[in-house]
């Protein structure tokens, strides 16, 4: 496997970065999207995340990565059982990033019939997916915009219940997939399918740097991870370990960030102002907020964690307006304004 750019490198794109941060403190926030153009780091930032990530606890050869503190309902068949018959065998493990190629078939996605045990003993087994791969952690698919619809059709189901139940060839398998999607794009060469843009809690616009000091620091750096990769990792491990401990002192702290009433209100008219639909643009909003303070080591979220997290939370989230004209951030920056006052 490549060795990945570290993430402490990366210059610029701080709404990606930020958004990449709150995804993985809390989880449950649905994942990050980001669009824009070729070239500005957008798979580098995500596949980063991977060397960022703290271990976590898994059932010992387990194939799905099973949470051995989950409740039963939460376990594979085989964990259950294992459990049934006696105390689960824990480990450390990595948390699992699962790139998804745009070319792979659905059977290589939600698995499918193990072909070389039907053929050499005549036996039905299950072999699993990228989608058992991902569970618990992050599925990463680049050019997301051209994801073919019967793929992007299993993800929303599997996406929506968090288990991925497979039905072929005599075979009954239903196993946990509760992943985090992270999706990448240029929105020149298509738009996303509403419903698949509707599960991503975050979305993060790239452009590339303006200026002449970024720009030369960029190459500058990419030129010199791709003539010596160990050697310029080594370099930014102290940077990434302390962006990691940051993480892992966020989710510590997640459980007792508390949101106030008033922020509350706050994210409710907040997207009442922008007309969003349903109420998925408010819970998105107090979760990120509530991962932004907890990164910043805040016990209280604030109008400032609102009005920071408020364009990658809500900006997908708009309905076209024939009489406004301007482009989603915009209409979101300007009802902040509105509502918050200038700063």
């Amino acid at each position: 496997m490549p060795l990945a750019f570290p993430f402490s490198a990366i210059v610029a794109q701080e709404e990606m970065k930020l958004a990449i941060l709150i995804a993985a403190t809390d989880q449950s926030i649905g994942g990050v999207l980001a669009f824009g153009d070729r070239g500005t780091g957008k798979s580098t930032a995500i596949r980063a995340l991977a060397a960022l990530l703290p271990s976590m606890r898994v059932v010992d050869r387990c194939t799905y990565n099973c949470d051995p503190d989950a409740p039963e309902s939460g376990l594979c068949e085989q964990c259950q059982e294992r459990k049934a018959n006696g105390k689960l065998k824990v480990r450390k493990a990595q948390v699992p990033v699962v790139d998804l190629p745009l070319g792979a078939t659905e059977d290589r996605v939600i698995g499918a019939l193990d072909l070389e045990k039907a053929l050499t003993h005549g036996e039905k087994a299950f072999e699993p997916g990228l989608l058992a791969r991902a569970h618990r952690g992050f599925l990463y698919i680049d050019e997301v915009n051209l994801l073919e619809d019967h793929l992007v059709d299993s993800l929303l189901d599997v996406a929506a219940s968090g288990e991925n139940v497979v039905e072929r060839e005599g075979l009954s398998v239903r196993h946990p997939a509760k992943f985090v999607l992270v999706g990448s794009g240029n929105p020149e060469e298509g738009e996303l399918r509403p419903q698949l843009l509707d599960r991503f809690g975050l979305s993060v616009e790239i452009s590339t740097p303006q200026d002449l000091k970024s720009r030369v620091q960029v190459v500058r750096l990419r030129d010199e991870f791709e003539r010596d990769p160990p050697a310029f990792i080594e370099k930014y491990k102290r940077k990434d370990g302390k962006v990691r401990r940051q993480i892992m002192n966020a989710k510590e702290r997640l459980p007792n960030v508390e949101v106030p009433d008033a922020a509350l209100e706050r994210a409710s008219e907040l997207c009442m102002k922008l007309g969003t639909d349903g109420l998925r643009g408010e819970l998105t909003l107090i979760r990120a907020a509530r991962a932004f303070a907890a990164l910043e080591g805040d016990d209280l979220v604030t109008d400032e964690h609102l009005k920071r997290v408020a364009p990658p939370a809500l900006r997908h989230r708009l309905r076209r307006n024939v009489l406004d004209d301007a482009g989603s951030t915009t209409r979101v920056e300007r009802a902040i304004e509105e509502l918050f006052g200038e700063e």
